[in-house]
């Protein structure tokens, strides 16, 4: 069993969305992937209440044409309050998300997450976070979370389920990995093109097997080969692959 817990299916702005989509469960099919927990973007950067429902309205139509294939993050800007509770609350509860997907719109140590992810407790589902650690000023996103503010949410919400996105996919990976190491209920998934030797087994050896999440990003070759030819064992490959985000989903059903 192989659960890749952060991809992306396609903005039905795009005219040929479902095509694309078709192509990602082809290239699933292809690498042995069985599911994949998914979400869509907003075109808006910071994102609006209105775009985060759009996107969330299509990502529920893309996983009803490959139900047992894809499942879904509700994308919210936690900046609208009460309405973004109201929509992530709608998402898991009738239409069947599994999770909550927050990108750059705040860092996730500001306030403005607490109720997010006190919701998130209740409902039983985790947040997916979008994360990296640049050495530069990044323009494009002056307000992305790291390593360190995803390790201070976890600690200070020890009971939710916070996942520091593709720590192949944000700048330096060898600080994320040693940011998150003092907060023991944090995730990390192994998503992102980087296929750096030795990424892998630093992420085992620091954080641990049971806190790693296989994930592509939808950089599926490169997702899947750095994790098969990592030097670690084969229990904790199956953990990785599919084990740990099992055991996160199976906890909304406690």
């Amino acid at each position: 069993m192989i659960i890749d817990a952060h991809a992306h299916i396609t903005r039905h702005s795009v005219e040929d969305w479902e095509a694309r989509d078709d192509s990602i469960i082809a290239g699933a099919d292809a690498l042995g992937i069985d599911q994949l927990c998914v979400s869509i973007t907003t075109p808006s950067k910071p994102s609006t209440l209105e775009d985060c429902i759009m996107v969330n309205r299509w990502a529920a139509e893309g996983i009803a044409r490959h139900p047992d294939r894809l499942l879904g993050y509700a994308y919210i800007n936690p900046g609208y309050f009460q309405e973004a509770l109201d929509e992530v609350r709608y998402c898991i509860e009738e239409l069947g998300f599994i999770g909550i997907k927050t990108y750059n719109d705040y860092r996730c140590n500001e306030p403005v997450y607490y109720p997010l992810v006190e919701l998130s407790i209740e409902l039983g589902v985790p947040i997916l976070q979008h994360a990296g650690h640049m050495h530069y000023y990044n323009e494009v996103q002056p307000r992305i979370s790291d390593g360190a503010m995803v390790a201070e949410l976890a600690n200070r919400y020890p009971e939710a389920m916070i996942i520091c996105g593709h720590i192949g996919g944000g700048g330096d990976w060898e600080w994320t990995i040693k940011a998150l190491r003092d907060a023991p209920t944090a995730y990390a998934d192994t998503s992102g093109s980087v296929v750096d030797e030795g990424m892998i087994e630093m992420a085992v050896e620091v954080l641990g097997a049971d806190r790693l999440l296989f994930a592509c990003d939808n950089s599926l070759t490169a997702g899947i080969g750095k994790l098969q030819g990592a030097q670690i064992s084969d229990e904790d490959k199956e953990k990785i692959y599919a084990g740990n985000m099992q055991a996160i989903l199976a906890r909304r059903g406690e």
